[in-house]
């Protein structure tokens, strides 16, 4: 249950400060308010919600201080898988989210194109087929979307990691996971400036 609402937070379809009701997301998902319940006390340890009293649960809004913390577990987790390469299925599965991100793109899609990023570098810590990674990994793209959203204010946000992603991938088929991992870093270090800029950082 958890993991479906951090699923939804990383894909954007819940947004920073939306309030989440127990009933209506119950109702949706076909469990029990008392699993949902469970849930948010799971959301909140990860601080992707928020509990105010008498006002209820909501979606986490992150600041500025989170930036770099967030950065700091991706440079570790995502250059490290890549460094590993993986099996051909694995890699392949990387250039799917590539080709996503090219067609959402074509399409002037910018949710789309959102979405597949997020599942890019998802793809990217799959490399390493651990499942304790997919689990971290699955709890940072939520809270990126979270300050990612903010970002988005410009339509063309997501458009300009579409050819580093390219780059990346390409790497990676022609057995240069080395390279692949410099040109992530590198990705990395532009994303944290851009959204120090965004949050005033």
């Amino acid at each position: 249950m958890a993991a479906e609402l951090r699923l939804q937070l990383a894909d954007g379809v819940l947004l920073p400060g939306a309030r989440l009701t127990e009933s209506t997301i119950a109702e949706d998902l076909g469990v029990s308010r008392n699993t949902v319940r469970e849930a948010f006390a799971e959301l909140a340890a990860e601080r992707l919600v928020v509990r105010h009293p008498n006002r209820g649960v909501f979606v986490a809004s992150l600041g500025p201080g989170d930036i770099h913390d967030v950065y700091t577990v991706r440079r570790a987790v995502e250059v490290a898988a890549l460094r590993g390469g993986g099996s051909p299925e694995r890699v392949a599965a990387v250039r799917t989210a590539v080709e996503e991100g090219k067609a959402a793109a074509a399409a002037d899609d910018e949710e789309a194109l959102g979405t597949a990023n997020q599942h890019f570098h998802r793809a990217i810590v799959a490399l390493a087929e651990s499942r304790r990674l997919d689990t971290i990994m699955s709890q940072i793209l939520a809270e990126m979307r979270l300050f990612f959203h903010k970002a988005t204010v410009d339509a063309h946000f997501y458009r300009s990691y579409v050819d580093d992603n390219e780059a990346i991938c390409a790497a990676l088929e022609a057995g240069d996971p080395e390279r692949a991992a410099e040109l992530l870093l590198s990705y990395l270090d532009r994303s944290e400036a851009k959204q120090a800029a965004v949050h005033g950082q």
